[in-house]
């Protein structure tokens, strides 16, 4: 069964580099047996803005896999991306930091806006899929764990958006999103998933309320890493529907298993509290000495999901390894041992503590 990788840390681009060591991509790619295998990296670039908003695939992180790939002998590397309708791919490269990395690296950038696509059927439904990747030897897909106004979240399935055509983008909406995006990613199979986890938005796809969660993601199935992701903002699968609709179409399997996901490390970074409006509301639920960043992006994702679903009062709730030998009322994390009530784990997900809310607080 395929595993949920997780690295945590404050250099993406050292994180990628071990990340794709630990799961020997490079000899992944050897066995195409091709002498030089297009490989095509699929960030997101939603829009024209810096990742440290929350909405775009870090640049560093970009960087770091393309250093892999280079100092393992792959040199024909492509970067393909399609903004989301109403902005400008060209402009999303420029700003995000992506043409810096062309240059470096000699990498061409592809805007899959104006690419070719064919039509690829996936049971009763026609996709037009963008030429360019379809035609790539190895799909690396590079999305973005953040929330999403529709379809409540998006990474690896969704991500996939940009690399069809914008009409075809209208008529995912249309079509209502979800089966449409689990038929493409059967149409279009991915080899590897890395999941910029660094400073997702809080609350929508076009960033604006990062929460910094210094954590990197990688595997070979994007619905189990789509299944780990929910749980992390605080969701269950059946919450997401392309999931579920993925797994029916044999993409993957979106069953977490107590091995499922291997830690390479453990998460010692500091909680960066990012100055947004949504964050701030919540800070007022939280009381947080000496936090790592994972475990309080936690509990802010999980608080959020909190306030969605009961529209009174949050409970105060205690973060970080300040309260560690202490006593008190509701704890997260598991410095937090000490407490009447807390949520184990290092760092728990958003899933396990909005499970605990509700069972306290029903």
């Amino acid at each position: 069964m395929d595993k949920v990788y997780v690295i945590y840390g404050q250099d993406p681009e050292e994180m990628a580099i071990s990340l794709l060591s630990s799961l020997n991509i490079a000899a992944d790619i050897t066995l195409l047996s091709k002498k030089r295998p297009l490989i095509a990296i699929k960030p997101n670039l939603v829009v024209a803005q810096i990742s440290e908003w929350g909405a775009t695939t870090s640049p560093k992180l970009v960087r770091g896999v393309i250093r892999y790939l280079l100092q393992n002998g792959f040199d024909n590397i492509a970067i393909m991306e399609s903004s989301w309708l109403g902005d400008c791919t060209k402009k999303a490269f420029k700003e995000c930091g992506y043409e810096n990395i062309s240059s470096e690296f000699n990498v061409p950038l592809i805007d899959l806006k104006d690419d070719e696509s064919v039509s690829v059927r996936i049971d009763d439904l026609d996709i037009r899929v963008c030429k360019s990747v379809l035609d790539a030897d190895y799909l690396i897909n590079m999305p973005v764990l953040k929330a999403h106004c529709q379809t409540k979240m998006t990474c690896a399935l969704k991500n996939l958006k940009g690399c069809i055509p914008d009409s075809e983008k209208r008529r995912f909406h249309r079509l209502g999103l979800h089966k449409p995006i689990a038929a493409l990613n059967k149409a279009l199979p991915v080899n590897l998933v890395i999941v910029d986890g660094l400073n997702g938005d809080l609350c929508h796809e076009e960033g604006g309320n990062p929460v910094r969660m210094d954590r990197v993601m990688a595997g070979k199935d994007p619905v189990l890493i789509d299944s780990y992701a929910a749980e992390l903002l605080g969701y269950n699968t059946d919450e997401i529907p392309y999931i579920g609709i993925a797994a029916q179409l044999k993409v993957g399997n979106k069953d977490i298993l107590p091995d499922t996901v291997v830690e390479l490390n453990k998460n010692t970074a500091p909680a960066k509290i990012s100055p947004s409006g949504e964050t701030d509301s919540l800070m007022r639920y939280i009381a947080q000495k000496e936090a790592c960043s994972a475990c309080f992006g936690s509990l802010v994702h999980a608080l959020k999901r909190q306030k969605e679903k009961r529209a009174g009062r949050l409970p105060q709730v205690s973060v970080g390894q300040g309260f560690r030998g202490l006593g008190g009322k509701i704890g997260v994390g598991d410095c937090t041992s000490g407490f009447d009530s807390y949520v184990p784990g290092c760092p728990p997900t958003s899933k396990d503590i909005v499970q605990m809310l509700e069972a306290k607080y029903r």
